[in-house]
C-alpha cells in the first residue's frame, strides 16, 4: 500500500461530503413534509372547508421547490460511485446496486407518475383521488429513503452476501438479510422520522412568522396544530429510535461507540460523560487520545445505553487497537494480520487456479475464507494502526450537539402545541421568535446526525471488508479537485435559488382560490 495517493483519497472523500450533505439539505424536508400536505388534505377532504384547501396548496408549492432540487442534487450524488469511487462499486456492485435500482424502478418512478397529479390535477380529477395521489406522493419519497438507507445500512454492517474469489466480487446471498438487517431497519426509522421532526419545525417556524406579522392567522394557526401533533409524535419517536440506534453501534462498529462517547479504556459499569470538553493528551504511548477537561457524567448509563444492562464491560478505543484478551477482543495488529494473509491467500488462490493446481488452490481459499472476516485489515498492515481511529472530537460534539438540540425540538412541540390549544400563541412573541429560529437549528441538527454516521465509522467505506484507501477510482487528483469546485459554485447556486425562491413564496403567502398557481 505504498503507493497510495492520500491526496486523490482526501478529495474523493471531500467531494462526496460536499455533495451529500448538500444532497440532505433537501431530503428531510421532503419526506416529512410530503405527510404533512397529505394530512392537510385530507382535512380538506374531510371537511370541505375550502380554507383547508389553500392552506394544502400553500404548502404543497413549498415541497414541489424543495423537491425539484433534491432530485437534481441527489442524481449527481449516485454519479460518483462509479467516477470517484470505482473500486468499491466494482467490489460490492452486486450487493450495493440492488438497492438504488429499486429505488429507481419502483419508488421514484411511484412519486414521479403521481405528483404530476397531485399538482396539476386539482380540476381534472375527483378530490378522493387526488387525495390518494398525494399520500402516493408521500410514500413514495419515504420509499425512496428506505432503500437509500438500507444500501448505507448494509456499508455500516455488512450482511447477506459472500465473497466469490473467482470474480473477486461480493455477492448478494440473501436479500432479505440485507433489507432488514437491524442496522439498515434502525437507520431508516431514525433518519425518516428525523425528516419530519425537521418539516415540523419549517412549518411551525414559517407559521410563527406569519404570526409575528399578523399574517394568515388562520393558517398559520392551523398549520401549527397539524405540524406540533405530526413533530411531537416524531420527536418522541427519534428518541426511541435513538437509543436504538446507540445498541447496534456498540454492537457491529464497536470503535464508532467508543469514538462518539470518548470512552478510551473499556470498562464496566461505565458512565455517560452527559456534557463534557475535551482537549488533547499526548502522552507517552496514548495514541490518539482525549483527555476531559470538564464533564458531568451519569453513573452506569453507557454501560445501559449501549446493552440494557448496567454492569456491562463496554470496549474502548485502547482496548480495539491494542486488544483485550479477558474480553476476547483482537488488537488492530493482529487484525492487520489476519487481513493480511486473507489479502495474500486470495492472490495465491487465483495464480494456483490459474496453473490448474487444485490442491493449492484449495488451501489458499480455505486460509482466505478463515481470515476473510479481517480482509480490510489487511491494507493497514504496514501501517499505523491508530490510523483506524476516527476523529474522536468530531463524533463526540456531533453527537453531543445533536442530542441537545433534539431535547430543545421536543420542548418546543409541546409548549407550541399547549399554547396553540390555548389559544395563546399568537401573543407570546418570544416563543414566536424561537419557533422561527429553530429552523436553522432543525438543519444542524439533521447533518451532525450524518457526521457522527459517517465520519465515526472512517476510514471504512464498508465496514471491517473496505477501507477507503482502497475504494477509490484511479484518476488525476486534479480532475477531483476541479470536479470538487464546480459542484461547490453549483450546489451553491441551487441553495441560494432555494432559499431565495422559497423565502419569496413565503412572502407572497398562499394565493387565493382562483387565482393559485398549482391547477
Amino acid at each position: 500500500m505504498e503507493h497510495i495517493d492520500f491526496s486523490l483519497v482526501d478529495w474523493s472523500r471531500a467531494q462526496f461530503a460536499l455533495t451529500a450533505l448538500y444532497h440532505w439539505i433537501f431530503v428531510p424536508l421532503t419526506l416529512g413534509l410530503s405527510f404533512i400536505v397529505a394530512f392537510m388534505e385530507t382535512l380538506y377532504v374531510k371537511t370541505g372547508n375550502p380554507e383547508w384547501k389553500r392552506i394544502t396548496k400553500f404548502w404543497m408549492t413549498l415541497f414541489g421547490i424543495n423537491f425539484a432540487i433534491g432530485v437534481a442534487t441527489g442524481i449527481i450524488l449516485e454519479f460518483q460511485f462509479g467516477a470517484n469511487w470505482s473500486n468499491y462499486s466494482w467490489f460490492v456492485g452486486d450487493i450495493f446496486g440492488a438497492p438504488l435500482a429499486i429505488e429507481g424502478i419502483m419508488a421514484f418512478f411511484l412519486e414521479s407518475t403521481f405528483i404530476a397529479v397531485m399538482f396539476f390535477g386539482w380540476k381534472k380529477v375527483s378530490k378522493s383521488f387526488h387525495l390518494l395521489s398525494t399520500w402516493l406522493v408521500a410514500i413514495g419519497s419515504n420509499l425512496s429513503a428506505l432503500w437509500i438507507l438500507v444500501a448505507n445500512g448494509w456499508m455500516q454492517y455488512p450482511t447477506g452476501m459472500k465473497f466469490n474469489p473467482d470474480t473477486v466480487r461480493n455477492e448478494m446471498v440473501n436479500f432479505w438479510e440485507v433489507l432488514f438487517s437491524p442496522v439498515a431497519i434502525n437507520k431508516f426509522l431514525h433518519s425518516v422520522s428525523q425528516g419530519y421532526v425537521l418539516a415540523s419545525i419549517f412549518v411551525i417556524g414559517v407559521s410563527a412568522w406569519y404570526l409575528l406579522k399578523e399574517r394568515e392567522q388562520f393558517l398559520a394557526m392551523r398549520s401549527i396544530l397539524v405540524a406540533g401533533v405530526f413533530g411531537l409524535l416524531s420527536i418522541l419517536f427519534v428518541i426511541l429510535t435513538g437509543d436504538g440506534s446507540a445498541r447496534t453501534v456498540a454492537k457491529y462498529q464497536p470503535m464508532k461507540f467508543a469514538a462518539m462517547e470518548n470512552l478510551y479504556v473499556g470498562q464496566q459499569n461505565a458512565p455517560l460523560a452527559a456534557i463534557g470538553i475535551l482537549h488533547k493528551d499526548n502522552a507517552e504511548g496514548e495514541h490518539k487520545k482525549e483527555d476531559f477537561l470538564f464533564k458531568i457524567e451519569i453513573p452506569n448509563m453507557l454501560s445501559y445505553m449501549a446493552f440494557l444492562d448496567a454492569n456491562a464491560y463496554v470496549p474502548g478505543i485502547k482496548d480495539l487497537v491494542h486488544g483485550n484478551p479477558q474480553h476476547n477482543i483482537l488488537s488492530y495488529k493482529e487484525r492487520s494480520e489476519k487481513g493480511r494473509i486473507a489479502i495474500a491467500s486470495l492472490a495465491e488462490y487465483k495464480n494456483a487456479k490459474k496453473a490448474g493446481n487444485d490442491s493449492l488452490s484449495a488451501a489458499a481459499l480455505k486460509r482466505f475464507e478463515e481470515n476473510y472476516p479481517h480482509f480490510g485489515y489487511g491494507y493497514y498492515a504496514n501501517r499505523d494502526v491508530h490510523e483506524l481511529v476516527p476523529s474522536v472530537p468530531t463524533s463526540f460534539y456531533s453527537f453531543r450537539i445533536m442530542v441537545g438540540l433534539g431535547f430543545h425540538f421536543l420542548a418546543l412541540f409541546i409548549v407550541v402545541l399547549w399554547l396553540t390549544l390555548k389559544n395563546k400563541i399568537e401573543s407570546k412573541r418570544f416563543i414566536l421568535y424561537t419557533a422561527l429560529w429553530t429552523i436553522p437549528f432543525g438543519y444542524l441538527a439533521s447533518m451532525l446526525g450524518w457526521v457522527v454516521a459517517e465520519v465515526g465509522r472512517q476510514p471504512w467505506v464498508i465496514q471491517d471488508i473496505l477501507p477507503t484507501i482502497a475504494a477509490v477510482s484511479q484518476i488525476k487528483t486534479s480532475s477531483v479537485q476541479m470536479t470538487f469546485g464546480l459542484f461547490m459554485i453549483i450546489f451553491t447556486g441551487l441553495l441560494i435559488a432555494e432559499i431565495k425562491i422559497m423565502t419569496t413564496q413565503i412572502k407572497k403567502g398562499p394565493a387565493t382560490e382562483g387565482l393559485s398557481t398549482i391547477h
